[in-house]
């Protein structure tokens, strides 16, 4: 038996630190690299490669390395601290049931694990094929002609519409018009991108402020931010008789019951695919999409899957209409953007081949009702609710006990979107 004087503590370093679980050259193989390029240890050639005067003198103040276990646990430690909250803020983000089976085989399985577009082709056929859905069910919701492989977010997707629309419109205008129901983070990025570009961005009701001969093309939400659910044939019509663009931000649930912004006739349509099965994930990430009339596939910017045939005369999948590196071409490239939101571009298309079409229409009809019982409910007991026409968000004025009302949600777990002094979204 080992006695408290015999025993000692000794310098093993458990396995789990990130230093011995990945593989990188031996001692021996830094030895040989080094002395291949003239230096005798790593702290010498560092020396020489950066320069003195961009040297931090003092260690950053990280302390102590951690273990993958003692990672986690601190991870799990500041995880703790979050507040589970029922989101109803809306503004294009909705708590979704994923189903078990996508989870499961698609978000959890390494197998999937990229956000990027597959290039090799003769590896990545499944990966392929799961994208080609994805672009094929946007298609079919939008009306439009040809979708892409998915974009970053909604409001990034919004600005790329922009940036094409000024690219094939014939218009000379320099300015873009912007729907004031469009979400305010697609507002927000839109006036960041358009600065540096010199464009001139124009806010307003598109039905009594949009004069299409100033603008090169304009952006329309529907449903809007508020819930209104317009249809904007007539203006549309105008920017195409002054040679604009016409995108419309559309949520894909919504257009399973509503018409489509392709029997609007409008030339792009863009959104968020996130309330297709995908977690809300504290704002992201989650992916876009567009879609856009056939006379502008060549110009639509991220990465496009299409049908083509083997060396065996098979049918198979591959990128196409453009080169891969296209995106480094500066100011010529369709989007300088060079990467998407492939994993969870394809959970949306599973959600979609899981539920089918019937499966989402029954999904939308179900979400509307729900708001319409809650609308009617509100009403009821006396308060005013708009738009008259809405999908699945209302906005209510409930007057001074605004903040009564928000502080009294949050107490119970449950997140209301604030509208102005006066009234409440949800």
């Amino acid at each position: 038996m080992t006695t408290p004087a015999e025993f000692q503590f000794t310098d093993y370093q458990p396995y789990d630190f990130a230093n011995r679980r990945h593989i990188g050259p031996s001692p021996a193989e830094m030895e040989a690299m080094l002395e291949t390029i003239g230096y005798d240890s790593l702290e010498a050639l560092i020396d020489d490669t950066v320069p003195a005067e961009i040297r931090q003198e003092q260690p950053l103040a990280w302390g102590p390395a951690m273990t993958e276990r003692e990672a986690l646990d601190k991870l799990r430690e500041t995880a703790n601290k979050n507040r589970p909250m029922v989101s109803m803020i809306g503004q294009g983000y909705n708590p979704t049931i994923v189903p078990p089976v996508i989870q499961r085989n698609i978000l959890e399985n390494p197998a999937w694990y990229t956000a990027y577009t597959p290039y090799q082709p003769e590896i990545s056929q499944g990966r392929l094929e799961a994208l080609l859905n994805f672009q094929t069910m946007m298609a079919d919701l939008t009306g439009l002609d040809i979708a892409n492989a998915s974009l970053l977010d909604e409001a990034t997707a919004a600005a790329e519409a922009m940036a094409m629309a000024n690219r094939v419109a014939k218009s000379k205008a320099t300015a873009f018009f912007v729907d004031e129901n469009c979400h305010p983070q697609t507002i927000a990025l839109l006036k960041t991108r358009s600065e540096p570009l010199g464009w001139q961005i124009i806010i307003g009701n598109p039905f009594t402020d949009l004069k299409a001969e100033d603008v090169f093309g304009a952006l329309f939400q529907y449903p809007g931010t508020h819930g209104h659910v317009n249809d904007f044939t007539t203006v549309i019509a105008a920017l195409h008789e002054a040679k604009a663009i016409a995108t419309i931000a559309a949520d894909p649930l919504a257009l399973t019951l509503l018409k489509s912004p392709g029997e609007m006739d409008a030339d792009i349509a863009i959104g968020s695919s996130q309330r297709f099965g995908v977690p809300l994930g504290y704002g992201g990430p989650h992916a876009a999409y567009m879609a856009v009339k056939d006379a502008y596939k060549r110009s639509m910017p991220g990465r496009l899957v299409g049908v083509s045939i083997d060396s065996r005369g098979n049918r198979a999948y591959r990128l196409a209409l453009q080169t891969r590196e296209q995106h480094i071409r500066r100011e010529k490239a369709t989007s300088n953007i060079c990467t998407a939101q492939v994993l969870l571009a394809v959970m949306a298309a599973m959600y979609g081949v899981f539920h089918g079409p019937d499966g989402l229409k029954a999904i939308a009809q179900q979400v509307h009702r729900k708001g319409v019982l809650l609308a009617k409910g509100l009403e009821t007991l006396g308060f005013t609710v708009e738009p008259e026409t809405f999908f699945d968000t209302i906005t209510v004025e409930v007057g001074a006990v605004q903040g009564l009302i928000l502080r009294n949600a949050v107490e119970n777990n449950v997140n209301l979107r604030k509208v102005g002094e006066t009234k409440i979204g949800i």
